[in-house]
């Protein structure tokens, strides 16, 4: 019974110390978290994404929309509204300035993005070609996605063109770099 009691009673002590390992551990993670975010708040809205439009109190007004080929998004009242190349609280803004104008008294809009284009993964992996953007992405995430290097890939050099930069090239990067959708990343091939 003491045995059993000591034990107890050490368990607390220990409780605490082991939180905070825990916490340590976590901390590198936590603290990526906001660099994400501001990453995703930066994110331009571009052709293939699909966002949900909300109005609110106006149930009819509100749904999911696609951006077509032309950077447009087909709302109701408003009809085309251009959303290629503005940031969330940019279209927010855009389309509440839409309503307001001649048909809501004061609205208030919401936008989110529910379906990223997608990212595009050439070069030395086993299966090139597009894939669906999941939020937080990095180069070696999208190499996973790809089947993994070939023997011949150059790890060490991946470029990356950005989608918002495509006027900058190719960029060298390395395989924790953060990649954003529509962005285009090619694994040279070594040669010895």
């Amino acid at each position: 019974m003491t045995a059993l009691v000591s034990r107890r009673s050490r368990r607390p002590k220990l409780f605490p110390s082991i939180l905070l390992a825990g916490f340590l551990a976590l901390a590198p993670v936590i603290a990526a978290g906001p660099v994400v975010g501001q990453d995703a708040a930066a994110y331009r809205l571009g052709t293939g994404d699909k966002v949900r439009i909300t109005v609110f109190g106006e149930k009819d007004l509100s749904g999911d929309f696609d951006v077509n080929d032309q950077g447009v998004a087909a709302l109701p009242l408003i009809g085309p509204t251009k959303l290629a190349g503005k940031t969330i609280s940019e279209a927010e803004t855009q389309i509440t300035a839409s309503y307001a104008k001649d048909y809501l008294v004061n609205p208030r809009v919401n936008v989110e993005v529910l379906n990223y284009r997608p990212f595009f993964i050439l070069g030395e992996v086993k299966n090139p070609g597009s894939y669906p953007y999941v939020n937080g992405m990095t180069v070696v995430n999208a190499v996973a996605l790809a089947g993994g290097y070939t023997p011949r890939a150059k790890r060490d050099h991946v470029m990356v063109k950005r989608a918002a930069k495509a006027v900058a090239g190719e960029q060298e990067v390395g395989e924790d770099a953060v990649i954003l959708p529509g962005d285009v990343i090619r694994v040279p091939e070594r040669f010895f």
